[in-house]
């Protein structure tokens, strides 16, 4: 009999890259049920903050203007 893992993996290559990815995030969050909680939350930030962006509700300002108000705050 084959090597289960080995004809597993040879498939799994043989899947175009976005599947590939897919494939290989719901196999590491097995490893961890905990962590796939975490990411679940943070996946949800996320798409709330971009909502929040796509409505209008808040404003994106560059990178170098929001690093220095951090260091501005940060003097304080």
């Amino acid at each position: 009999m084959p090597d289960l893992v080995a004809e597993l993996s040879a498939q799994a290559k043989a899947l175009p890259p976005e599947d590939r990815a897919r494939l290989a995030e719901e196999l590491l969050a097995s490893l961890d049920p905990h962590e796939a909680d975490v990411d679940a939350a943070w996946d949800a930030e996320l798409r709330r903050r971009i909502d929040e962006v796509e409505r209008g509700i808040v404003e994106l300002i560059p990178a170098d203007q929001a690093f220095a108000q951090v260091r501005q705050a940060l003097r304080r």
